[in-house]
């Protein structure tokens, strides 16, 4: 299959036809492999997909609170749920990534993976504007089982923090990247979590930004805690 039918067999997949095939291109394409690469495109998809299902979870589950809502979307946008979505699409084969990645299982893995999803979601949504993203993320969890009981699933340190910061009446944490560390296709992240109320900054390290962004969070509630 040439890489434009690839590309087209894609978009039936997804159910939305560019008008810009660019953005897709962008969507799967690693920074191994190009400058013109995805990260930009999995920032925005990251917040569209998190409205995306927050969208869904306000009108599945209607009896549950804020503090369950937030527990269930973070059970629903985690890098395994994410994944397999991923796979379920045959983003694999489609990934532009460099040399040196492809040789080391890039294609296969999942935070790879995970963030090219996020990519081509806020590819869909630069393309086709929110009505087109949403249809998307609805299409994409439509197969998996939403109930309340998701609620009792371990709460990860994103979300623990999060809920922390809620009940002490703070604003939400922000997080950057403070650094990358190794070659393109086996880097580490270094990622800044701070609390601008308290004036607090915690650093974690992960082999991707969100288990960077994970690792932060952890070191930010260990320094809470200890604070009380």
């Amino acid at each position: 299959m040439t890489g434009d039918s690839a590309l087209a067999v894609l978009q039936e997949r997804l159910g939305h036809a560019f008008v810009d095939e660019r953005l897709l291109r962008q969507a799967l394409t690693h920074r191994s492999f190009s400058s013109d690469h995805n990260e930009r495109l999995e920032f925005l998809g990251d917040s569209v997909l998190n409205l995306g299902v927050a969208h869904l979870l306000y009108a599945q589950l209607a009896t549950l609170p804020e503090g369950d809502l937030s527990r269930v979307r973070a059970n629903l946008v985690k890098q395994d749920t994410l994944h397999q979505l991923a796979l379920k699409l045959g983003l694999s084969p489609l990934l532009k990534l460099g040399e040196g990645e492809r040789q080391s299982g890039g294609a296969a893995r999942p935070s790879i993976l995970a963030d090219a999803l996020e990519a081509v979601i806020g590819a869909v949504y630069l393309d086709g504007g929110y009505t087109a993203a949403q249809a998307l993320v609805a299409r994409l969890f439509d197969k998996l089982e939403i109930n309340p009981g998701m609620q009792a699933v371990a709460k990860d340190p994103k979300t623990q923090l999060q809920e922390w910061l809620q009940g002490h009446k703070m604003k939400l944490p922000t997080y950057s990247v403070a650094g990358t560390l190794g070659a393109a296709h086996k880097q580490t992240f270094e990622v800044a979590c701070e609390v601008p109320e308290l004036g607090f900054t915690e650093r974690g390290i992960g082999a991707s930004r969100r288990a960077g962004e994970q690792a932060a969070a952890a070191a930010m509630l260990i320094r809470l805690k200890a604070k009380k």
